[in-house]
């Protein structure tokens, strides 16, 4: 390794960290200079637990070979090619590759650079779709409180989470947004899928009736609400939502940015609750993390309506400069091969039951108030510290860091997420380690 990897840099203060307490870490950095599988390597040498594949994408675990090596051969033959007006072969082989393993019906791909630009694109392209098909009107989207679907002005306008919206004006017109699914008098404990609150999607009905179904272009909703803290659709909730817009001609888009790609133990959340939607976007596990890379799916009829007028004019005014990347696309085609080749898209599936009941076992730990889990995803929240939100649990974070597992927290929520590679021995790593953090922090 480098000597300049295991070098601090003299000065932190030029990098405007993101999603950061920028004071706070500048003042105590935590650096990592290598990673490899399971684990990250920090400048003093310790070995840390990855328990949140990174930040939920690198799901076949750090630097596996294939892909290190596809992303070398590839940088050394066509490092980049324009996809405007210009093609390379190896993004229509991973468009391909793409198609083959989504759900029926996705059959066309378009290619962005991270979840964020995936949403822009899908909203996009359905208020452009309905405009095609000559029904203009419809031009209001919908999503869900607590929700995430990026950082960008389209992702933040119909997400819900208030921290993402509030410093940033008036954001995009014409959005509502459904209730959260989150009923923790009734679910609380719950282990997978909760038994109350599908009839949370019949408030769609209620919104649509508001502003008319002709104004109604798309909802947008994760199949399960991830940054937010694990919120896991009550059973029959998604087929409900799937229901309403087929009978108002309102397109369903499914964020599976984090879902996507064995999560939850099946290749896609789409998959595991047996709902299509017409659009659906995903990122992060499509190259296992390692190159900025999103990939938005399309229902053939929604793709065709674009596909008339002249054929020698651009059908969709819309892409990026590095869209179908080559060294991305190389990435993903060594990711989905290792995910082949390893069973990583339903190993979730096995670990599933283990995994729930190695969570469930810190219920009794001190200040925990819910435990959540769906395939190798999981949620600990905390009661709040009275007058200081979140305190609690980035104090879990920092302790256990310092032990040696890397978690996430969002509120005083922790996050957990693996890689799709955790052996059953990494699990009780991870649940020892947090019930020793939980009997420690205040």
């Amino acid at each position: 390794m480098p000597d300049r990897l295991n070098k601090r840099p003299n000065d932190l203060s030029a990098f405007w960290m993101p999603f950061t307490a920028n004071r706070q870490f500048k003042q105590a950095p935590r650096m990592f200079v290598g990673a490899k599988d399971m684990h990250y390597t920090t400048e003093d040498g310790r070995q840390v637990l990855d328990g949140t594949s990174g930040l939920w994408c690198v799901n076949a675990g750090h630097c596996r070979p294939k892909i290190t090596e596809a992303i070398q051969q590839q940088a050394a033959e066509l490092d980049y090619a324009p996809a405007f007006q210009m093609g390379h072969p190896i993004a229509f082989e991973f468009a391909n590759r793409l198609v083959d393993m989504a759900p029926e019906g996705m059959d066309h791909v378009f290619f962005t650079n991270s979840g964020s630009e995936s949403v822009e694109t899908a909203l996009k392209i359905a208020l452009a779709y309905h405009r095609a098909k000559g029904d203009g009107s419809r031009f209001r989207l919908i999503g869900r409180e607590r929700g995430y679907h990026g950082v960008n002005f389209g992702g933040i306008s119909v997400g819900g989470i208030v921290a993402n919206r509030k410093m940033f004006g008036t954001l995009l017109t014409g959005v509502d947004h459904l209730p959260h699914t989150h009923l923790p008098e009734q679910n609380s404990f719950t282990r997978g899928e909760p038994e109350h609150g599908a009839d949370l999607a019949d408030e769609l009905g209620r919104i649509v009736t508001l502003h008319d179904a002709s104004t109604v272009a798309a909802v947008i909703v994760e199949p399960v609400a991830g940054s937010t803290g694990v919120l896991i659709p009550p059973k029959g909730y998604l087929k409900r939502l799937r229901e309403i817009c087929d009978k108002h001609g309102i397109l369903l888009i499914f964020d599976e940015v984090i879902t996507g790609f064995g999560r939850l133990g099946t290749p896609f959340g789409a998959d595991y609750f047996d709902v299509v939607p017409d659009i659906m976007t995903t990122a992060k596990g499509v190259t296992n993390g390692v190159i900025p890379m999103g990939a938005v799916f399309a229902k053939k009829e929604i793709h065709d309506a674009f596909m008339n007028g002249p054929e020698h004019l651009i059908e969709f005014f819309h892409g990026y400069t590095y869209s179908g990347n080559p060294i991305a696309c190389a990435a993903g085609l060594a990711t989905l091969e290792t995910y082949n080749e390893e069973g990583l898209l339903t190993r979730g599936a096995e670990l599933a039951p283990y995994w729930e009941d190695a969570l469930h076992s810190l219920k009794d730990a001190p200040n925990v108030k819910d435990i959540r889990n769906i395939g190798l995803v999981g949620a600990i929240e905390l009661e709040s510290i009275a007058g200081e939100p979140t305190k609690r649990a980035f104090s879990a974070f920092l302790k256990a860091y310092e032990k040696g597992v890397l978690i996430r927290t969002t509120g005083d929520i922790i996050a957990l997420s693996p890689p799709l590679i955790i052996e059953k021995g990494q699990i009780d790593e991870i649940v020892d380690c947090l019930r020793d953090v939980l009997n420690e922090v205040e």
